[in-house]
């Protein structure tokens, strides 16, 4: 049984995480950044009890602290932190560099940097401190992306920051290995979360599914029990790996 904070828990890859690990046994603290209903449906969803919720917007560094500290003084202390966080890709915030004014650039820059790679930087920080303080090892997963790899013409800074991130915690890998912390990245393609249903059942929902072999998308599950294994005592070998999870419609 382990402690784990899930940043980004509300819906999607961040609930499934935080279902998974809680099957098997973990006491799961939900991180959200505006959408409490959504965290307390994820929460209600949790098999054993233990855990809890925290809100906090991770750009802000001092809400990040909070988040942190929160979330420890929830379950006494934390071995396991996945950041799952993100400032998502949609068609709001698009920003192709061939078509967008400065401003909406700079906007869509700023956003996505704050919470996928500061926020994410800041949190690992913190809790890796702790974890060292108490002197018992832990994992730390970053949710990465297919696009830190492949690009994303329509959402540069989105790829940039996901790249960021996964080669951040190749250098969080390296300094936290002799404290018995492993650091480890997924990286997935596109998969169907309720964010990304109205992307596929469109127009371009086919195209997106004949990216990959298998013909579909992932699902949260398949992303989750990735992590699930990552979080384990058994894949502490694994220590600064990004582990692809697109189905085989990109290659590194």
């Amino acid at each position: 049984m382990a402690n784990a904070l899930i940043t980004g828990g509300s819906r999607g890859i961040g609930r499934a995480i935080a279902q998974v690990l809680a099957r098997r046994g973990d006491h799961v603290v939900v991180h959200y950044g505006r959408d409490r209903a959504a965290a307390e449906e994820t929460l209600s969803s949790l098999e054993g009890s233990g855990h809890a919720i925290v809100g906090g917007d991770l750009g802000t560094p001092a809400e990040a602290q909070r988040v942190v500290m929160e979330a420890i003084a929830a379950l006494g202390s934390l071995d396991i932190l996945v950041n799952n966080a993100a400032v998502a890709p949609s068609a709001a915030n698009a920003h192709r560099a061939d078509d967008v004014p400065y401003a909406q650039w700079q906007q869509a820059w700023s956003e996505m940097a704050a919470v996928n790679l500061f926020g994410a930087s800041n949190v690992t920080l913190l809790v890796a401190q702790h974890l060292i303080e108490r002197g018992s090892g832990g994992s730390i997963v970053n949710v990465g992306s297919r696009g830190a790899s492949r690009g994303e013409a329509d959402h540069p800074a989105y790829a940039a920051t996901k790249a960021g991130l996964q080669a951040f915690g190749q250098s969080m890998a390296l300094t936290l290995a002799p404290h018995g912390i492993s650091v480890t990245s997924v990286a997935p393609g596109m998969v169907a979360t309720e964010r990304q249903s109205a992307t596929l059942t469109g127009p371009e929902g086919d195209s997106i599914r004949s990216q990959s072999p298998f013909g579909r998308v992932g699902t949260p599950e398949e992303i989750a029990d990735a992590v699930a294994y990552l979080t384990s005592p058994t894949a502490v070998w694994a220590s600064g790996t990004v582990l692809d999870l697109n189905g085989a419609s990109y290659f590194r």
